[in-house]
């Protein structure tokens, strides 16, 4: 019997779309064989919502909860941004991280199971699939959010401060993505990789010049990297005469943590046939 692995389980559920849980006991009751679970759910009458939610979900929504003390930020998956834009999903998204920020939830696996009923409903009344996809709760002195538009989704943490403050730092956050908080936490491989970057496109320019103005027009371009991948030392969106992190000092505060979601980060999209999906929107309008 094949060990009954958490990706066996994510892999079933994807190809699927039913429960955690029923995937979990399909595999555990088909020795772990994914092919004849799949047969053996079909067989019981999962088939129909299977069905509909076996396409890839890359759309969506991000929601936020918080209340300056601590945020909850989830994101939840549709096939379509059509899907997204209705008052269905919205609910569904809406009663989501309610119930995440009121029960406290650190991690996504309880919020998929207490929602699973509501989320079958809402893929048999729709036809497209729809999953929660992940969810972090935050905890601090000060935590701030912005949301940009349902697509993209920030909270930062400050020590000191204020919400407005840090609700300015979170919206600079979800224009700029920086990648670190800190220069300092820039990985060596990160740099090394940006030095052969330069060093291969500038390749011209630095010939014949001499090997410290070589290394200074080197250094000069990992000082421009590494303020353009730190929070701290980017120009702040609405005022570029500052840092975000001089921002920050005016305001008694320091930036403790930020967390950036985006609508669909690292989901593969398949290319769809244009007609083909006006014709799934047009259907799955003439449900609601």
């Amino acid at each position: 019997m094949a060990e009954i692995t958490a990706a066996l389980v994510k892999e079933l559920r994807e190809r699927t779309g039913e429960g955690m849980m029923d995937c979990k006991k399909a595999l555990t009751k088909a020795g772990g064989d994914i092919e004849k679970a799949i047969d053996d759910m079909r067989a019981s009458g999962a088939i129909k919502a299977a069905k509909k939610a076996g396409n890839v979900a890359a759309e969506g929504a991000i929601a936020i909860k918080e209340d300056g003390k601590a945020a909850v930020i989830i994101e939840v998956n549709s096939q379509t941004d059509f899907l997204a834009l209705q008052d269905d999903f919205k609910n569904f998204v809406a009663a989501s991280v309610d119930k995440a920020f009121a029960e406290k939830l650190t991690d996504v696996a309880p919020l998929i199971e207490a929602q699973e009923e509501a989320r079958l409903a809402l893929v048999a009344k729709t036809g497209e699939n729809v999953n929660i996809r992940r969810l972090v709760r935050i905890e601090g002195d000060v935590v701030g959010s912005y949301l940009h538009g349902n697509k993209i989704g920030v909270v930062a943490v400050l020590k000191g401060g204020n919400a407005e403050l840090a609700k300015d730092i979170a919206m600079h956050v979800a224009a700029s993505n920086p990648e670190f908080l800190l220069p300092s936490q820039v990985s060596a491989e990160a740099i090394e990789r940006e030095k052969g970057v330069f060093m291969s496109l500038n390749e011209d320019k630095m010939k014949g010049k001499p090997a410290e103005i070589v290394e200074k027009m080197i250094a000069g371009r990992i000082s421009k990297f590494l303020a353009e991948a730190s929070l701290v030392e980017q120009a702040f969106v609405k005022n570029p005469e500052v840092t975000v992190g001089t921002l920050a000092k005016q305001g008694d505060a320091e930036i403790v943590s930020f967390t950036y979601f985006k609508v669909g980060d690292g989901i593969e999209k398949p290319v769809d046939n244009f007609a083909e999906e006006v014709a799934a929107q047009v259907a799955a309008a003439s449900k609601q």
